[in-house]
Formats: C-alpha cells, structure tokens, sequence
C-alpha cells in the first residue's frame, strides 16, 4: 500500500551515527530512524547480544516461562516508578495496553469515570484507540467515527486544564515532549501541576515516552526531571535500539485490574527482543553514559540557539535532550530536503519544525559537522 508516498534514498549499511547508500556515500544520521536507533547502527553489544541469543531460541509465545523476559522486567522497574510491566512490539501498542489500565482500574473501583483528557498535538499512534486520544485530522480523517471517551485541551494550559476536569475524568495522558506534534516540551511546572491534581482527583497519570524516554533527554526517562511519579508509562522506540520492542508500565494499584486474559500480546517479550532489550538498557541506564547524553544535548542547544540568533528565518529552536527542533519562518519541509541532500538526515515534524535526534552516541565532532551543513542550507535558502 503506498502509505509511505514516494521514497528517493536506499541504505545499505550503517556504522555509529551514520548510513551509507548503495554509492558508499555516508550520512550524518540525526533521524534514527524516528529517535529509534537509540545506540546508533549495528552497536557491537547488541549485535553479539543477538547473535547468541538467535543461536538459542527465537519465539515460544507468552504461554511459556520466559526468564529473560522476567530479568527484563526486574531490572526495568528497579530503575522506574513502576512494579509491573506489560511487553509490546510497538509505541501504540504500549498507549493501548495503557488506556485498558486507566479503564480497568476505575471499573475495578467503581469510582464511574470513563473519560480521558489529552493535548492538542498529541501523538500516540494510529490504532483507534490513539488516533481517538489525540483527536489529529491529519492522522484520522476519512477513519471516523472516532472512539467516545476523549477530551482534548491545549498543551501547557493549566487553566484550560482544570476546566476540563469533571467527575468523569479517568485518566491524563501527555508526552512530556511533543515529538510528532512538533518538538514542544511540556514545562516541569506543567508536569508537577498535573501530578498534583490526578493525586487530588482519583485520576490516573500517563506519560507517553515512546519518543522521549529511554535515555534522550539526559535522563532514562524524561518525567524525572520534574521530579514525579507517573502511574502509567508507555515507551518503545529508543527501548530496542532499533529492534521491535515497546513496553507499558505501571504501579500495582494503577494495574489492580490487569489479571489473566484481559490483554495479550503473540509477540511481545518474545526472547530475542528481551536479548537486545536487556543490552540497551545495561548501556543507556549507565549514569557515566547519561551524564555524557546531557552534556553533548547542552552543547548541540547552544550551537543550535547561535543559530537561532544569527539566521531570522529561525522563528525558534525547541525541545530538550537530544531531541530537539527548528522551527522555520517558512519553506521547512524546503529546509528538510536540502539539509537531506546535503546528507544530514532529519525529520519533519508539525508547526514548521524539523526534528533532530541522533543517537545518543552523537560525538562533539559529528555535532560540529551537523551544524556546518544546517549553516550552509540557511545561507542558501537565504539567498
């Protein structure tokens, strides 16, 4: 199905933080194939991680003990809010099992709530349940009716968000930084704000990091940085480096209604996704290798913000971490293209942004490099 439109760049390899096409001509990678390729391409640790475990045992389904599975799990919420975790293949497959949490638990107290607020901008994936959620034209048009249950409010808006709470209010989910939606991060006062009121109101808190967690923003995962708790989480992308493999987290009491046969998933946790699952976070959750996430993410922002400051066709530079966006006056998907040709990759997101996140193995020198290339497509267009 051409759902994907026309494509014009092939790869064939990839090495660290770039990708060479069929010519060998190599690409600065600042795409990761949709902040996926967390470790960049063809780590050496998972590749033997892989290879051994491919070696031994492939899929057996969730209807047999799985022990990687379990270490996974162990070793996940040791370094999270969470006490249980539900294996997926993808970020809106982990946003589904997350809806079913926010829905069970209030069935199982009998509290009567149903109803769901999220924010405008929203991206949590294309299944019904999330292209109801995020309520985006864009992504649902010609799919309708839409699923009831929804309530959407603009993003960072606390006044417009305490209006929107009733008695029927379930659950909120937010990202706490728009990737999709174009690179905006919700503010640590916002984050905080939130927390508070769900604690106050019986609601439950999710945070969708699928593109945000997993080490992008300096931290394992961004809610740390407001310094609170979710009830829910749902991530994927960065979690397999580039393997399929999502996962949707929860504390006890959130999850109080998730028993036998009340989800399900053939693939997910299968034993070569946990393999490479298991590696990635050894690597990332390394306090040495975040601090070195932090600071190369400052020191991209600071070049980035110069400019932002030198060229008036850069209306802002957005973001936190290593995922960051550069929003243009006009002629962005122009930008996009041009920065592409001249073998940056990159990713157009909403709002006239264009989304950069590269591995978080991005060294100081590669920045450099993908600064010189944004300078010289800005003079051009300029001129």
């Amino acid at each position: 199905m051409p759902t994907y439109g026309n494509k014009t760049i092939e790869f064939v390899k990839g090495r660290g933080c770039y990708l060479y096409n069929n010519k060998n001509e190599k690409y600065l990678d600042f795409a990761s194939g949709i902040a996926v390729n967390s470790l960049g391409h063809c780590h050496p640790r998972l590749i033997k991680a892989l290879n051994k475990q491919s070696k031994l045992l492939w899929h057996v389904s969730n209807l047999y003990i799985i022990r990687t599975q379990e270490k996974f799990a162990r070793e996940i919420c040791k370094k999270s809010f969470a006490d249980k975790v539900f294996f997926t293949n993808s970020g809106t497959e982990s946003i589904e099992c997350g809806i079913k949490i926010i829905r069970g638990y209030h069935t199982h107290f009998k509290t009567g709530k149903n109803e769901i607020i999220t924010f405008e901008g929203a991206f949590h994936g294309r299944t019904f349940g999330a292209l109801s959620a995020q309520k985006n034209k864009k992504y649902s048009n010609g799919f309708e009716p839409l699923m009831k249950g929804f309530k959407q409010v603009a993003f960072n808006n606390k006044k417009e968000l305490k209006k929107a709470i009733s008695d029927k209010t379930a659950g909120i989910i937010i990202e706490p930084i728009q990737g999709e939606g174009g690179i905006r991060p919700a503010s640590i006062e916002f984050l905080k704000f939130l927390r508070n009121i769900c604690n106050k109101n019986n609601i439950l808190l999710f945070l969708d990091e699928v593109q945000c967690g997993f080490g992008r923003s300096g931290k394992l995962f961004s809610y740390e940085w407001a310094k609170i708790k979710p009830d829910i989480m749902a991530v994927a992308k960065g979690i397999g480096s580039g393997f399929p493999l999502g996962a949707c987290l929860s504390t006890n009491r959130a999850s109080v209604y998730m028993r036998k046969g009340s989800h399900g998933s053939t693939y997910g946790g299968n034993p070569l996704a946990m393999s490479v699952g298991l590696e990635v976070l050894k690597i990332i959750s390394n306090q040495i290798f975040l601090k070195k996430v932090d600071n190369v993410s400052r020191y991209f922002w600071f070049k980035l913000k110069e400019i932002e400051n030198e060229f008036s066709i850069v209306e802002e530079v957005r973001g936190a971490g290593l995922l960051l966006g550069i929003k243009l006056r006009s002629n962005y998907l122009e930008f996009s293209e041009n920065l592409k040709k001249n073998k940056l990759l990159n990713v157009p997101a909403a709002d006239n942004t264009i989304r950069l996140a590269p591995p978080l193995i991005v060294s100081y020198k590669d920045i450099d490099k993908s600064i010189s290339i944004i300078k010289k497509v800005l003079k051009e267009i300029n001129d």
